[in-house]
């Protein structure tokens, strides 16, 4: 588990090999050091269905949670990026929300505290000043149901369309103006479209409660082994280390069909916990 006060460092679903159980998923995590699961909510039926558990599965759920002394405490939300808010169609649009709503009732019934929202206003249609009204109009009522649960949104700087950089989901961040909405941010996806990496961190201060971690290369955002891409892993966490972050680090891969996913989380875990003890060291802060 992290030594480090403040940080929580967990693994995303998919990283992990492919198990049909939570209970095996769970301690499997367990046993490679992590704190806690992303679980993924992306648009194929088979992780959609998870929205229609009944109450006795999601108490079933929170017992397997117990009993593994393991958290699942967020839920990577991707399903929207093919039902998205700010789409020109009326229909899509009122599935995104659906989706968003029972995500969030799910999240509360599991104990989840934290939703990464996709920054996709569309996805395979044109991007436009009224599909970004129509997003940020999704938003506002994504954080009245946040709200009444107490769940908090973490909106995700995208590889590609409207929110490609923590800046701009800080403006929108700002336009919807309520607590249950901050930032998730994606370190890799700053690569990926080429942002000035330092310059975008410091943009998230204040705002910041979850980062996922993954290497990439300019329009490559996934499966870039850590290390092999182009992130700056010393300087972005300096940075981090030096505003204090205290919040989730996710690693982000996907490794399920991969015979040695699990030896791939545990060099995935060292080097990100490498990397993490050394700037905070930098920064004289506890390790």
């Amino acid at each position: 588990m992290t030594h480090i006060p403040g940080l929580v460092l967990g693994i995303y679903e998919k990283a992990l090999p492919r198990f049909d159980d939570w209970t095996q998923r769970l301690s499997a995590a367990a046993e490679l050091g992590f704190d806690y699961v992303e679980m993924s909510i992306d648009p194929s039926e088979a992780y959609l269905s998870r929205l229609a558990w009944s109450q006795a599965k999601r108490a079933e759920m929170r017992h397997r949670i117990e009993d593994n002394n393991l958290s699942i405490r967020s839920i990577c939300l991707s399903a929207n990026r093919d039902y998205p808010l700010g789409s020109s169609s009326l229909a899509r649009r009122e599935r995104g929300l659906e989706i968003m709503q029972a995500a969030i009732a799910l999240a509360y019934d599991l104990g989840v505290r934290i939703i990464q929202v996709a920054g996709y206003d569309t996805y395979d249609e044109p991007s436009d000043e009224k599909s970004r009204q129509r997003y940020i109009q999704g938003l506002e009522q994504a954080v009245v149901w946040a709200s009444e649960r107490m769940i908090l949104l973490g909106l995700e700087n995208q590889e590609k369309g409207y929110v490609r950089s923590p800046s701009v989901a800080v403006d929108i961040i700002h336009q919807v103006g309520s607590p249950y909405l901050n930032l998730y941010m994606d370190l890799g996806n700053l690569v990926v479209n080429k942002c000035n990496v330092l310059e975008e961190i410091e943009a998230t201060r204040g705002h910041l409660i979850g980062i996922h971690v993954k290497d990439a290369r300019p329009n490559e955002p996934r499966r870039v082994p850590l290390g092999e891409g182009q992130v700056p892993f010393d300087e972005a966490f300096h940075k981090l280390a030096g505003m204090r972050f205290h919040g989730l680090v996710t690693i982000e891969m996907w490794n399920q069909d991969r015979p040695d996913a699990a030896l791939v989380c545990s060099q995935a875990r060292e080097f990100v916990m490498r990397h993490l003890a050394q700037a905070w060291k930098n920064e004289n802060l506890p390790v």
